[in-house]
Parts: structure tokens; sequence; C-alpha cells
């Protein structure tokens, strides 16, 4: 019997666990890989930690600082381990686990954390038509083989999205002696962070192609060419705009997608916009005893933001677990404005403890001099003026409500004005 059962032993797995074991709560961390660290593991590009260590460090140097951490704290890790079965029965999780030397192994948890990260979208999720040829990688795989392996997975290449991952490992494959022919967007805008466009395509001359997308790959037992189509405002192929392009691989950066098979199974409430659990301000689900954070929660721009919701989910977590009467939540769902695309959390418990709230969101569009507003019972009592508003940048705010006194009938609502 655990306190705190973890799953994932990414940024947010391992910041949640460090925390929820200072906190005294005996906490296990299990990770399907044979390695802690999660995705940094293969983004040895720096830029990390500028937050929570003022440093810029690799992403195999910041997971090492937590991984230090907690040997440091004497963490208990179960790595090579998947959960196949989870379930809860009168206030108590139960697990089973397998693990290639313990095989199928019982665990008993009073509170589950999920920080499973996220995955990246496939090509048949986006609708790409052909064969089946080999070289055809998502952009983590590709970046997996290159850092990992030091593989190189093709010699001449296109890149379709233009999301972050995709727009680094432009940049690494050219490093790497690789052509990269053109990064192609089916938007008419960047899905990337600006820095990385100038850093990863500008610096480097690699093309840039807005509201173009691959309509077919050529090739049988290895990609030979691919079909490039402009598109219109609805994101459909413009007819007599095709051309062939000619390479051996394409890389898909075309979204991710936070990981939510375990939450589905527990009958968690996800929510459309982030694809992630619907949490309250201590990052518990809508089923009690059920965190979310990090990626798991909804996808982050910075792993110093993963860290920080696993440090206050491994905080609540583990003052939970250590309840013996465990006091009754009161939601109160927090209502956003049409131009807002989400709000994390997306409940307040007005029974909590914890008054004070961090809050985590997206615009839908570009905004430029605008006012974000928190009002309860429409009374402004938060507001912050911002000069850029951009939908691929994430957005993070503090709000203290010790001074309101909290009831059931209260209205909370953000909004931009």
């Amino acid at each position: 019997m655990y306190d705190v059962v973890i799953l994932g032993a990414g940024p947010a797995g391992l910041a949640a666990g460090i925390e929820a074991h200072k906190k005294g709560a005996n906490t296990l961390i299990i990770e399907r890989e044979n390695r802690l660290g999660g995705i940094l593991k293969q983004c040895i590009h720096d830029g990390f930690g500028l937050i929570r260590f003022k440093e810029r460090l690799t992403g195999p140097e910041y997971a090492n600082r937590y991984i230090k951490m907690a040997k440091k704290e004497g963490l208990e890790t179960l790595t090579s381990t998947f959960v196949s079965h989870i379930k809860k029965g009168k206030g108590v999780f139960y697990l089973e686990a397998v693990n290639s030397e313990c095989g199928i192994t019982s665990i008993e948890a009073k509170t589950v954390i999920l920080a499973n990260g996220c995955r990246e979208r496939t090509a048949k999720q986006v609708h790409i038509h052909g064969s089946r040829p080999s070289g055809i990688y998502t952009a983590g795989l590709a970046q997996y083989f290159v850092n990992v392996f030091g593989y190189l997975p093709c010699k001449k290449c296109v890149i379709l999205g233009s999301g972050d991952i995709g727009l680094i490992m432009a940049r690494r494959l050219t490093l790497e002696g690789a052509e990269v022919k053109g990064v192609y967007e089916v938007k008419s805008t960047v899905s990337g962070l600006t820095r990385n466009v100038a850093q990863c395509l500008d610096d480097y001359n690699i093309p840039l192609h807005l509201s173009h997308t691959i309509t077919k790959v050529i090739g049988d037992e290895r990609v030979e060419a691919v079909e490039i189509c402009e598109v219109d405002q609805n994101m459909n192929p413009i007819k007599g705009t095709e051309k062939k392009v000619e390479c051996d691989g394409v890389i898909l950066s075309v979204g991710l997608i936070p990981e939510n098979e375990v939450a589905e199974s527990l009958d968690v409430c996800l929510d459309p916009a982030t694809k992630g659990p619907l949490v309250d301000q201590n990052f518990m689900s809508l089923i009690e005893g059920v965190y979310s954070c990090g990626n798991a929660l909804h996808v982050n721009d910075l792993v110093d933001y993963v860290s920080e919701s696993g440090e206050y989910t491994g905080n609540s977590a583990a003052e939970y677990s250590k309840r013996s009467i465990k006091k009754e939540r009161k939601l109160v769902r927090v209502k956003k404005s049409n131009d807002i695309l989400y709000v994390v959390p997306q409940y307040i418990d007005i029974n909590s403890t914890s008054k004070k709230i961090v809050l985590y969101f997206r615009v839908k569009e570009k905004r430029e001099k605008v006012v974000i507003c928190f009002k309860l019972n429409r009374e402004t009592i938060f507001t912050k003026k911002y000069k850029y508003l951009n939908p691929l940048e994430m957005e993070r705010i503090e709000i203290e409500l010790e001074l309101y006194d909290l009831t059931e009938n209260d209205k909370f609502e953000f909004a931009i004005e």
C-alpha cells in the first residue's frame, strides 16, 4: 500500500514524486521505459530550466537534476513496468503492473497521479494518402533515432507541420548532414514558437511553406517522393497546385495529444479543448484521489511549467492521502469567454485549504493590447494587461482568493476585455 503512486517518470512525475516524498507520503513512481527522465533524455538542445534553475540546460541535464534529487530523497521507482489494469475500490486504487523481473505485481494506492505525458499524432491521424513505405517518422521518433541511437533516419526529407519538435529536428537533421527540402504547414500561421522559427529555420536557410500540405506519399518499399499541394482558407487542397518533391523521408510534426488511456479507464472526465482531465486548483480530477499534471493534463510550452504543476500535484496528493477524514469537495466551474481556448484548472474547490490558484491558459487567436480579467460574481478581482497574446504560447497567472468568503453559489469568470 502506497500513499501516492505516480504513473510516469518524466519531469512532471519526478517533480510530483519528490514533493510528495518530502511531505512524508509513501510514494512510488512507475515508468514504462528502462530509464527515468521521460522525453527529456532525447532533447539534447539547450533552453531548458531558464525559469526553475536560471540556467540554459539541455534536456538530459534538466532531467538529471531531478533524477539526482529523487535518488537523494530515496524515492522508490519501478522502471520497465507497465500498468495493465487499474480500478478504484472503497477509497483505494488497485493497480496491476507488469515487469519482466517481477512478473505481474499488485499495487494498492490511496491516490494516483497521472503524469504520462503526451503522444504524437501519426500519418493516419492527419489523413495522408498512399501506401505505407518505410521512411515516415514522427518528429519525436526521428529525434530518438538521431540523439539516442546515433542513427540518421533519412538523407533527404520533408517535414510536415511546424510544431516545435519538427522545427528543432529540421535543424538537427541539417547539422547531421541531411537535406531538409522544406517545412510544410497546413495552417496560414506557424505552430511553433517564434524563436524556434528563427533559430532552427531562418539560421539554416530551411524554407517554410505555409498553407501547404502533403496530399500523397509516393513509394512502395521506401519513400521516394511526396505530393505537395496548396490549401485554401478551409484547409482543403487546391486543384492544380500539386507538385512532386523527391525525398527519402517524411517527418511528421502535426501535434501532441495528452496520453490519457489510464484516465479514461477510470472514467475521468476529459476537457475537449486540452484532451486532458478536468481538474481543480489542487490538480485533482473529478474522480476523488486521481490527479493529473504536466503534459498529461495539457500540452505545455516549457518544461519549467511541467515541473511546477508536478510539484503542486505531489504536494496536494500527499496531503490528501494523509487525511483520516476526507473533506467533501465543493466544485465551482470557471466559466471562460469564447475567445479563450482553454483554462486550467477548470474548477475551483471552495472547500480547499489552498486559496492560491495558478491558472494556465491559451487564447484562440492572436490578440493585441488586451486585459485578462478574473471575475467573482461579475466583480473583477484580478486583471493583467498584455501587449500581445498568441495561441501558440501558454500564459500563466496567479490569483489569491484568501480574502473572499466563497460559497457554492459563487460564479467565476475568466475573460478578455
